[in-house]
């Protein structure tokens, strides 16, 4: 090895004294050569060492930023800061509610024992669906008086075609001077009676029909089978006025009931629509007008935002609470909505004032802090902190951090987010 021969910087006596040990082998110095080339740091055979060439380093990488790749930047949404109008909005708390105006509760219109119960808490009816059935005296009633005026027609029927005949026999013997005037006058009156009789008769049975259909509830066809076989049936039911859900059920099976007791046997309620019935402060009322829209949250339905508008005010403020009831309708199709079910919700009150805003999607929250990535240069994002305000209908208002104009990842920030706190 010439005087230009290099040697590693580490120590290889130790090397050299195990070569020696076996022999002093040329093999065991090339390959302690070796591993000291490995090593990568030379030293001159005088001893002056010649550091290995490095690569050069690259300029410093900021704490804040992060580099996309292309693939990456198509899964990125980037955005310009504008500006939105945002309004001030009134909270209030309240319950869901029926629709009172299209629900009824439902009483007997008629005394008697309850023999069966049609439908149950929770079904599904159709206006003039059965409910429950029960044996009542007045149905019975009402069908023997039908029975009556059927048979009174009948007879004051029999009655005036008598009367008629004998007015005509007796006309008869008038002209051919075999009788005398007076018996004619006097089946002429006869006959007249009788027809008033049977045009009584006609009334009477008009009305029964008419109580039996109308007020007793049966159909044309069973007031012709009355007629037609006089034969009673004493069981009636009573039907559902709307059509809705069975939300209440006051009676049993055997529980004698009364027509004149006020107290309702069945609840029936469309719920196609329902109530929100929420307490405003009574400092917020002058804010709130009948037809506003509304945005209301279910604590039940976290997930979900309902709309309604306000069709009533209350008229007077709680002496307790200082709070005025506010009263909502909500559409309800699919049913999600249950009664008692705690809601609040926010009216926005005035046209807004416009300010800087992002979407929702666009600010990273971390507990009370708020940022967003904003596009310092094409696929390069720099973490930036800002102080947020109002979220409303999918954007978040910018009080300070941002400039009107700036570019920032919207769709895709927490994937840069995630990035930043990995690398």
């Amino acid at each position: 090895m010439t005087s230009r021969a290099h040697r590693t910087a580490i120590d290889l006596a130790p090397i050299e004294r195990a070569a020696d040990r076996f022999g002093g082998s040329r093999n065991w110095r090339r390959a302690a050569m070796r591993l000291a080339l490995a090593v990568g740091v030379l030293v001159l055979a005088d001893g002056a060492a010649l550091p290995e060439k490095a690569a050069a380093p690259g300029p410093p990488k900021s704490p804040d930023t992060v580099q996309v790749t292309p693939e990456q930047l198509h899964q990125l949404e980037v955005v310009k800061v504008k500006l939105h109008p945002f309004r001030v909005q009134k909270t209030a708390v309240g319950q869901i509610a029926f629709n009172e105006d299209a629900s009824t509760v439902v009483l007997t219109p008629f005394s008697g024992r309850v023999t069966r119960l049609i439908a149950k808490l929770g079904d599904s009816v159709k206006r003039g669906d059965p409910l429950f059935e029960i044996d009542s005296p007045e149905v019975v009633q009402a069908q023997t008086d039908l029975i009556a005026a059927v048979q009174g027609v009948e007879k004051a029927k029999a009655q005036l075609v008598l009367t008629k005949s004998v007015l005509d026999r007796q006309t008869s013997l008038l002209t051919g001077k075999a009788t005398a005037q007076r018996e004619v006058d006097t089946a002429r009156n006869d006959q007249a009676a009788a027809e008033s009789d049977y045009a009584t008769a006609q009334g009477a049975l008009t009305a029964a029909r008419n109580r039996l259909r109308v007020i007793v509830g049966r159909d044309k066809a069973e007031v012709e089978r009355v007629e037609r076989e006089r034969a009673i049936n004493p069981l009636i039911n009573v039907e559902s006025p709307i059509d809705g859900t069975v939300i209440a059920r006051k009676v049993g099976p055997g529980q004698y009931v009364r027509s004149d007791n006020g107290e309702p046997l069945y609840s029936v309620a469309n719920l196609s629509t329902m109530w929100l019935k929420a307490n405003v402060p009574e400092n917020d009322i002058p804010f709130v007008r009948v037809g506003q829209e509304i945005e209301v949250r279910v604590t039940a339905l976290p997930d979900r935002v309902f709309r309604a508008r306000i069709t009533a005010i209350g008229a007077a403020s709680d002496a307790t609470t200082r709070r005025v009831v506010v009263r909502s309708e909500i559409p309800n199709p699919d049913g999600a909505l249950r009664a008692e079910m705690f809601a609040t919700f926010k009216i926005a009150t005035g046209d807004g004032d416009e300010a800087l805003a992002v979407p929702t999607v666009a600010v990273i929250r971390d507990g009370e802090l708020a940022a967003v990535w904003v596009e310092e240069e094409p696929m390069v994002f720099r973490r930036r902190k800002v102080k947020i305000g109002m979220e409303q209908g999918g954007y978040v208002q910018i009080r300070e951090g941002l400039k009107l104009g700036e570019s920032v990842a919207a769709r895709g920030a927490i994937f840069i987010d995630n990035e930043w706190r990995t690398q």
